[in-house]
């Protein structure tokens, strides 16, 4: 990932630390990283191969610490050889060599960092109730054909596009999405009506089951099952301290949280021109 885009991953708001906040609510010991799929990782937080709790909560501090402090990659390793060292954890993907352990803490702090950013920017393109949405390419050094190919593509926002390729779309993607309210305005942030979809945009590819282009178990948007949840509760949650914001999220009942949407939904509607 280019540093320029490190550095706005590395820029709290309010939306990401919450979408990451509500994923404490369920800290599920894995094996594997395909043991949660889609939408699961918008309510829980995993390490694959970490089973234990209170390493579980160890590690989540490390990512939340990284999210709301705006901390560097260079200081999230040190917190994550900290945790790894005072709990004993041995056998970890990647454990080893340099190498491979640098990938690896490499892959959790990307990966954390940058599906809660786009969750929660996903809840802003919500809120925002915007009409046309932009898919922009990130900007990698080494970027993939097809998520280039995708660069200024203009849709609009109920395309089921969104719904399976809204970024990111594979380990290390980098690429955004930008709300406007015409197709002027999809122009003016990099939109370019030229880029069409291929026709056979969502068939599944026989190796990975995900359209081209698309990661396995990628095809989804992260956060769009909690963007009316992100909205309603980020005043709160995303600007308290943790140990506060962690007991709030586990005091509500599901009522209430259906309440809040609820609410988050409502508001919204008013809003619509």
């Amino acid at each position: 990932m280019p540093d320029t885009l490190a550095n706005v991953f590395r820029q709290p708001f309010s939306a990401q630390l919450t979408a990451f906040r509500l994923r404490l609510l369920q800290l599920v010991p894995t094996f594997a990283w395909d043991d949660l799929v889609a939408a699961q990782h918008d309510r829980a937080f995993m390490v694959a191969g970490a089973t234990k709790a209170d390493l579980l909560a160890d590690l989540a501090a490390a990512v939340e610490k990284a999210i709301a402090e705006g901390t560097t990659f260079e200081t999230f390793k040190q917190d994550f050889r900290n945790t790894v060292q005072r709990h004993g954890w041995h056998g970890w993907t990647g454990e080893g060599t340099k190498r491979s352990e640098e990938w690896r803490m490499r892959v959790i702090y990307d990966t954390n960092l940058q599906t809660t950013y786009m969750a929660g920017r996903h809840a802003q393109l919500i809120a925002g109730n915007y009409p046309f949405w932009v898919y922009r390419h990130g900007g990698s050094y080494d970027p993939r054909p097809q998520h280039l190919a995708w660069d200024g593509l203009i849709l609009p926002s109920d395309h089921p596009f969104w719904r399976s390729h809204f970024p990111p779309n594979d380990w290390g993607c980098s690429c955004r999405v930008f709300g406007a309210r015409s197709e002027a305005g999809a122009r003016r942030v990099g939109g370019n009506p030229d880029v069409q979809l291929d026709p056979a945009w969502s068939a599944p590819d026989p190796k990975t089951g995900t359209p081209a282009g698309v990661g396995k178990g990628w095809d989804y948007a992260p956060g769009s099952s909690v963007s009316d949840l992100i909205n309603a509760l980020s005043g709160k949650v995303g600007n308290w301290p943790p140990e506060l914001a962690e007991a709030f999220l586990k005091s509500l009942p599901e009522d209430q949280r259906a309440a809040l949407v609820n609410a988050a939904k409502g508001k919204k509607g008013k809003g619509a021109n």
